[in-house]
């Protein structure tokens, strides 16, 4: 039998990442978040892995860049703002197509915002906050087990594809503890990293292959040109789009109206969802794990049906024009966003209440 250990989301960060072989993390402490950087220094140092607290998140995500074009399983954390600090380089990093995990703890904004928890990135996250049009795999935990198994599915698939992959988690999801149990999931085997800058005494007397600037304008075996690179990008993207979506279905069967929410506020709907069903209500629920690439064919089947949607997010409505776009723009979708926390201030959360009385509005 694994381990099971009470620890929070932002803990199972490093778990997840431990158990995935991780080899070093770099970061800069940004609430909610700090406390990754600090299991991370206490925990990876005596294990001989790689923790530098970096002097900002410019620094952190160009120190991610550097361990992974030697081929180090590396990660870093932000939240707030310090995501849009480090756009320009996550860009540059598709470009040099590297893997690497980055793990954001959302929370309010925008600019400075709140310290405390909010569902404010959804949209940098999925659309790709840089320049170039580039698209990133973004998972969203709901839960720290799930944070803890998602850390590790993130790995591979940064390795399978070359790519930096997001774990869009939050500030609830991070600061609650439940328990974790510390198992280490089975992945497909993936090829030797022989693009890596490992020195010509490792490069079998090859030259080095792997460009960290400016690659398709600079030939190489891969990518001899421009329109190669696009096309390799391209191609990628599409597979990630064609084999890599995720969700988890809820009573959709005989369901009249179907709530559509991640991260914490998918919790929050769940419980909302049983509540309803409890007075005869057919409702049910479709969780995006990976919010991109979105599970735009599961929301669609079930509009083809007829069916109404529920959109639940703490924010001011991201995920939204996903689930319009998935139903055409044409059937009925409410909102409960952050203006529907039962407080209204920075501390307030949305209530299962909240969200079974936009329910039985909707089914009137």
């Amino acid at each position: 039998m694994e381990d099971i250990i009470f620890i929070d989301g932002n803990e199972a960060v490093g778990w997840g990442a431990l158990a995935a072989g991780c080899d070093a993390f770099y970061g800069y402490p940004v609430t909610p978040q700090n406390n990754i950087g600090e299991w991370f220094a206490r925990e990876f140092p005596k294990r001989g892995k790689v923790f530098a607290q970096t002097s900002s998140e410019v620094a952190s995500i160009n120190w991610l860049l550097g361990g992974a074009t030697v081929g180090g399983r590396v990660i870093t954390s932000t939240s707030g703002p310090g995501w849009p600090l480090m756009q320009e380089t996550i860009s540059h990093i598709v470009n040099c197509e590297v893997p690497c995990v980055i793990v954001l703890v959302q929370r309010g904004g925008p600019g400075q915002g709140t310290t405390r928890h909010g569902q404010m990135d959804y949209a940098s996250a999925t659309l790709g906050g840089g320049n170039g049009g580039y698209k990133n795999i973004v998972l969203a935990p709901y839960s720290a087990q799930e944070v803890h198994d998602l850390v590790q599915i993130a790995f591979h698939l940064a390795d399978k594809y070359r790519n930096p992959v997001v774990v869009l988690s939050d500030g609830i999801i991070g600061t609650t503890m439940e328990p974790v149990e510390l198992r280490s999931l089975e992945f497909e085997e993936l090829p030797e990293k022989d693009w890596a800058l490992r020195g010509r005494g490792k490069q079998k007397g090859k030259k080095r292959n792997l460009l960290s600037c400016g690659q398709g304008l600079m030939p190489t075996p891969r990518n001899p040109s421009y329109l190669a690179l696009l096309n390799t990008l391209n191609d990628k993207f599409n597979k990630m789009e064609r084999e890599e979506v995720l969700s988890e279905s809820h009573n959709l069967d005989d369901a009249e109206l179907v709530v559509v929410s991640y991260g914490y506020s998918a919790r929050v709907s769940i419980e909302a969802m049983w509540l309803a069903r409890a007075e005869d209500l057919k409702v049910g629920m479709i969780r995006p794990i990976t919010v991109w690439p979105f599970p735009y064919d599961v929301i669609r089947s079930e509009y083809k049906k007829g069916k109404k949607f529920l959109v639940v997010e703490d924010s001011l409505g991201q995920m939204l024009v996903d689930v319009r776009m998935a139903c055409d723009y044409e059937t009925e979708i409410g909102l409960i966003s952050c203006l529907d926390r039962h407080e209204e201030r920075e501390g307030g959360v949305i209530f299962p209440e909240k969200v079974l009385q936009k329910i039985k509005m909707m089914l009137a």
